[in-house]
């Protein structure tokens, strides 16, 4: 990959879309992760305004720490960034409670109404301040495992980075200086109390997944493990497939209308 030529790419079309869409600039969702990283570094090259949101809910210690770190060295870099700090979990509880009891035990439903509070959240400022929401997904998130929330993390106005594998955006990183913290860690969906991680809860690493999905050959003759990991690949493509299509529609026949 032509690393710097791609930055450059992606910088210009987000400056040209902002500009053609007549809005200030962005917004971004802010982590702790290399997606949400990278995606807020891109927007801030624009020159364009920036906010950039941290939107903890019983947030784990470690994630707030990398954010933070990340803000504060994009801050220092570019003069067109700013933030929010705004603590989301007393919103969060307050719905919890009032709704059904077996929904509040349902473990995956509330992880997800955490980042559907984020999207609400992020759309709520991003608005009153003539900005867009730039998503933080990956190619292999987006559009392989359908690994992200449904209206939530997927709720946004345009996806700068959705055409990069996780192995891209780690070359990147590398280019733009991101925060070693960052660099460093597991991904992961901060979705959680623990900072369980992306490889944790899906069975494959980011390198596994994207061979998979790029995989057009005979399984016959592949390792048990790069069996494993197309068994793995499938599993979610085909569970999340509703997430990566468009909204099925009931189209009425014209005869009945």
């Amino acid at each position: 990959m032509q690393t710097q030529k791609v930055i450059e790419y992606v910088v210009n079309w987000l400056k040209d879309y902002a500009t053609k869409a007549k809005v200030n600039g962005f917004i971004v969702g802010i982590s702790g992760g290399i997606d949400s990283a990278i995606t807020s570094t891109l927007c801030a090259k624009t020159g364009l305004k920036v906010i950039c949101l941290e939107m903890g809910i019983h947030q784990n210690k470690n994630e707030v720490n990398r954010g933070l770190e990340h803000i504060n060295w994009l801050e220092k870099h570019f003069n067109n960034v700013s933030h929010f700090r705004i603590n989301l979990t007393d919103t969060f509880e307050t719905l919890k409670e009032a709704l059904p009891n077996n929904v509040q035990q349902h473990g995956l439903s509330m992880a997800n109404t955490r980042a559907r509070l984020r999207m609400t959240t992020l759309y709520a400022v991003g608005q009153a301040n003539s900005l867009l929401v730039a998503g933080t997904g990956n190619k292999v998130e987006d559009f392989g495992v359908g690994f992200f929330t449904k209206y939530g993390d997927g709720g946004v106005d345009l996806s700068p980075i959705a055409d990069l594998t996780k192995t891209q955006v780690f070359e990147i990183a590398k280019i733009l200086n991101i925060v070693d913290s960052i660099q460093n860690a597991q991904p992961t969906d901060g979705l959680w109390d623990d900072e369980r991680t992306d490889e944790g809860q899906i069975g494959a690493t980011y390198p596994e997944l994207e061979w998979a999905m790029e995989f057009k050959g005979d399984i016959s003759n592949l390792t048990s493990r790069k069996k494993e990991v197309i068994e793995i690949y499938n599993k979610f493509n085909r569970a999340n497939k509703h997430k990566m299509l468009p909204i099925p529609v009931c189209k009425i026949p014209n005869k009945l209308l």
